[in-house]
């Protein structure tokens, strides 16, 4: 791992942080009121920051995850999901959508996963998690444009506090 330092953005422009922030909570908002549950929304973002590369943000949200009562060995089968028999079909369509939102700039969410999601989560549903992808991949491109540190779980607080102890999003 390169000892490069880069400009850390949400130190760098807290006002613009402050407003992702913000928008994540909001975001948090119409994902509880769509009946998303703190498992789901965890899952979700751990496989769209593995998918991304972001290591910073996939350890906040396992973090999160295992607060919520995931288990490691649900975790550890995110990257095989497909092939999994520990996700319900709600956990799978928004798997499967949040993949569609990392590539999005390979064909947006393709016709085939927005009707096969669609049959699975209501319009609400579909919405709130959209909304949570949209956060999600803009974390991540903060932290990796910033080559945010992934040190050793004990000094996570020194490189973020907000995002550490879940103030950010």
């Amino acid at each position: 791992m390169s000892e490069e330092r880069r400009v850390h953005l949400s130190r760098s422009a807290p006002p613009a942080y402050q407003a992702l922030a913000a928008f994540s909570k909001t975001v948090g908002g119409i994902a509880g009121e769509g009946g998303i549950d703190d498992r789901l929304k965890e899952l979700v973002q751990i496989h769209t920051s593995q998918l991304n590369g972001c290591a910073y943000c996939v350890r906040v949200h396992i973090e999160r995850a295992v607060k919520a009562g995931v288990t490691a060995d649900v975790i550890g089968q995110l990257p095989v999901w497909r092939e999994s028999g520990v996700f319900s079909d709600r956990e799978r369509a928004g798997l499967e959508l949040a993949e569609s939102f990392v590539f999005i700039h390979e064909e947006g969410v393709p016709d085939d996963v927005y009707n096969r999601v669609g049959t699975i989560l209501s319009e609400k549903e579909y919405v709130a998690l959209s909304w949570i992808l949209v956060s999600i991949n803009a974390f991540n491109r903060i932290a990796i444009a910033g080559r945010y540190s992934t040190p050793p779980r004990d000094d996570l607080v020194g490189e973020d506090k907000d995002a550490a102890s879940g103030a950010a999003w």
